[in-house]
């Protein structure tokens, strides 16, 4: 049984598996880099550790100074939060190899599904629909032209082992080769530079489709269960900021479809742990299989809200060899969940801004239907390196509109001063026809800058 675990990750992810495991009685380290040094969270774990400098190479992405923390703290297990190391395949293989548990699928499942292309051939395998495009990664300019050529312009150019909405290039025209070029140069060089890999694949852009991914849990018996299903269609930069459970435009039936899609991929992997299956729907209905998150995600919360599941509790018990104790025929989802990403961001341009948070008033959540996820605090400064997020602000109602009032009104009392942020953004998009008639999709944000823009022009 886990009784001393180390989480490697910062931020609020840390604060939230935290306190599942104050409530389950197992001891917590947390390590931090020079940058964190004032994280508010330090002070509630049982060890800390200091793993480098600011910049994350030297710190939250270095296996020796974690594995240095694993060793001196003796932490019997490791969460590696969401990010950074969090799908290595080489970090599970050393935390493995010392001895220690990996909260989360084992190296050879991440080292297999790292790749996309692998995973889009798997699923195709399964009979799954997966979006036209390559299934293995294209080398030349040549390939990436044929390929288009033979799915339909316009087409995505994607990083095979990419992720965070980086690395996705839009093609509308393959006829100038040396464009081409440019876009296939300058992604592996984003590759190379954020994931060790420059291998790109291509995929056919499905217009306006819906983001729509399935939360599971899978246990090392075989047993697989799947938590919902979540809309993630808000979106900018290929990164979500809005996410809710369930999504007002999946059936009952779309929903059991995507149960059973999701099962079968998740045994034939032999994939143990909490995880994802992210689809699109197109405009004509059809679900295509997208990629597979091996970790638990950001927007996690909003599946706890309406199952009433703990998930880092379910993947502790996961990592201790306990089967599951629920079927899918004890999986309800009550009521519906929102949550809004908050970024020290510009809320036009979207662009970081780190500072100095000098006032700070989170909203009332003592009456049970908001939930504030975050790791600051007034004085906090926020760092220049990491993700500019802030919070995660997460409501349930009875029903939509219930969840969209209760945000509403929680953000409308959120202040934060000193940094720019995204809470006014967020208001904006939530107050919103579309948003609020359920009638969007990945372009929503987009599109509504493009009309914004428009209506401002002189007549």
């Amino acid at each position: 049984m886990i009784k001393r675990l180390l989480i490697a990750n910062r931020g609020e992810i840390v604060d939230r598996i935290m306190r599942t495991c104050e409530r389950l009685g197992i001891e917590t380290v947390a390590v931090y880099s020079e940058a964190d040094r004032d994280a508010p969270y330090l002070g509630k774990a049982t060890l800390s550790y200091c793993i480098g400098p600011e910049r994350p190479t030297e710190s939250y992405l270095n296996i020796n100074a974690l594995m240095e923390a694993v060793k001196d703290s003796r932490a019997d297990a490791v969460h590696p939060g969401y990010g950074f190391l969090s799908e290595s395949a080489a970090f599970a293989e050393a935390v493995t190899q010392a001895g220690v548990k990996w909260i989360g699928p084992g190296p050879g499942i991440l080292q297999s599904i790292e790749s996309k292309c692998f995973c889009r051939w798997l699923a195709q395998e399964l009979d799954i629909p997966v979006t036209p495009g390559t299934l293995k990664p294209v080398t030349t300019v040549k390939e990436i032209i044929m390929a288009a050529e033979r799915v339909g312009l316009p087409v995505l150019l994607k990083l095979d082992k990419g992720g965070g909405g980086k690395g996705i290039e839009i093609l509308e025209n393959v006829s100038d080769s040396g464009s081409v070029t440019a876009v296939l140069d300058r992604m592996r060089r984003i590759g190379e530079k954020a994931f060790a890999c420059g291998d790109v694949y291509v995929e056919k852009v499905i217009p306006a489709p819906r983001h729509i991914e399935v939360q599971f849990l899978a246990d090392e018996v075989g047993n697989v269960i799947c938590l919902g299903e979540r809309e993630c269609s808000i979106q900018r930069r290929y990164q979500k900021i809005i996410e809710e459970s369930p999504s007002s435009i999946v059936s009952e039936p779309e929903r059991n479809s995507l149960y059973e899609q999701t099962g079968k991929l998740v045994r034939d992997m032999g994939y143990v742990g909490a995880g994802t299956i992210e689809y699109l729907r197109g405009q004509d209905g059809r679900f295509y299989f997208m990629e597979v998150n091996a970790r638990l995600q950001v927007e996690h919360p909003v599946t706890e809200f309406v199952t009433g599941l703990d998930l880092i509790e379910q993947q502790i018990k996961i990592a201790n060899g306990e089967p599951l104790d629920l079927q899918q025929s004890d999986i309800k989802l009550f009521g519906h969940a929102i949550e809004c990403r908050i970024y020290a961001e510009d809320s036009e341009t979207f662009l970081p801004c780190p500072g100095t948070i000098s006032r700070l008033l989170f909203p009332e959540t003592s009456w049970g239907s908001v939930r504030v996820d975050h790791a600051i605090k007034q004085g906090f400064n926020v760092s220049p390196y990491y993700d500019p997020m802030l919070a995660k602000v997460i409501a349930w109602g009875k029903d939509r509109d219930a969840a969209v009032y209760n945000i509403t009104q929680a953000l409308k009392t959120f202040i934060i001063e000193g940094v720019e942020n995204t809470i006014d953004a967020s208001l904006s998009i939530l107050e919103s026809e579309g948003f609020q008639t359920g009638d969007f999709n990945t372009s929503y944000l987009a599109e509504r800058k493009l009309n914004e823009r428009i209506t401002d022009l002189p007549a």
